[in-house]
């Protein structure tokens, strides 16, 4: 069942600069070889559920296991018979702005 979700990975309690442990993170998802991509707030995986939720969960151990406390933040759009939401969504909605793309 095709799902896509957004998720935010983050340590708590390691300092107020995350890029490092934020990092770890998202290198286990860009290894799953799933469609994904990452923004300022949330990382986007798209595929089967099964999968998904396993790069969730490997993304996630990646810190805990290390004995970092870790909170996840995740919203799942599961859309049977449906594939490349990740992209077809913005399309749509840029196709009614005109095409005129993400603002700056």
């Amino acid at each position: 069942m095709n799902t896509l979700v957004a998720v935010a990975i983050a340590p708590l309690g390691v300092g107020d600069e995350l890029a490092a442990e934020v990092a770890e993170v998202v290198r286990v998802i860009r290894a799953s070889g799933l469609p994904n991509r990452t923004n300022s707030m949330f990382t986007e995986i798209e595929g089967e559920w099964d999968e998904v939720f396993q790069v969730v969960k490997d993304a996630t151990f990646v810190l805990a296991e290390k004995g970092i406390r870790t909170e996840v933040v995740l919203k799942a759009d599961v859309r049977p018979g449906h594939t490349g939401m990740m992209e077809r969504k913005v399309s749509k909605v840029d196709d009614i702005l005109g095409g005129g793309g993400h603002a700056e």
